[in-house]
């Protein structure tokens, strides 16, 4: 069982559907709810959507980042930026405003991009970004647009993985490629970590 925090956002019953179709079932949550009614040790892992608002404002999505240690967390656009600010990275505007704009994006090999080729194309949909400027030392960088922002990033030590792209776009390639590594290393995990929260 996996679980979505929505930061109302109109992708993420993408999210839903795509997981889903992956044969996984999902609870929702909106990001404010309070924290303790989510039973995080209970589920799988955890996707945090994007969303319209700063990371600062994601609420519920903070909290989880900070208190599910053992859990796996997969940030999609807000989501990957709420890790960054979590940890210590700087929200800045991006370069480029990319509303619903496709892109080149460049990975360097990570265990999320598993079954995708190292150029793939994906939807940008954001005015922020994480700075790479005092880049936190706990994080690392996965891939990059063709504008050199950050498009990926995992915490070195925690089960930690973010995407600035949407892969739940029907216009992004390898999205449900994606979501099944995810999906994948999740189980793993969870079952060698055998969790508790």
């Amino acid at each position: 069982m996996f679980c979505i925090i929505d930061n109302y956002d109109s992708f993420t019953y993408n999210l839903v559907e795509y997981m889903r179709i992956l044969g996984q079932d999902v609870d929702v949550f909106t990001n404010d709810v309070p924290l303790e009614s989510i039973n995080i040790k209970s589920y799988t892992g955890i996707i945090l959507s994007p969303g319209p608002s700063s990371p600062q404002n994601s609420k519920v999505t903070l909290s989880i980042i900070q208190k599910a240690i053992h859990t796996p967390l997969f940030g999609v656009c807000l989501g990957m930026q709420a890790i960054g600010y979590v940890f210590g990275g700087a929200i800045v505007h991006a370069k480029k405003i990319m509303h619903g704009k496709t892109d080149t994006i460049e990975h360097f090999g990570s265990t999320m991009f598993n079954h995708v080729p190292q150029r793939f194309t994906a939807v940008r949909y954001h005015s922020l970004a994480v700075s790479q400027d005092n880049f936190p030392e706990c994080l690392q960088i996965e891939a990059v647009s063709s504008d050199g922002e950050i498009m990926a990033l995992s915490h070195k030590d925690r089960f930690r993985w973010g995407v600035q792209s949407h892969p739940e776009s029907y216009a992004s390639e390898y999205g449900m490629h994606i979501l099944k590594n995810f999906i994948g290393v999740s189980y793993e995990y969870r079952k060698s970590h055998n969790t508790h929260n």
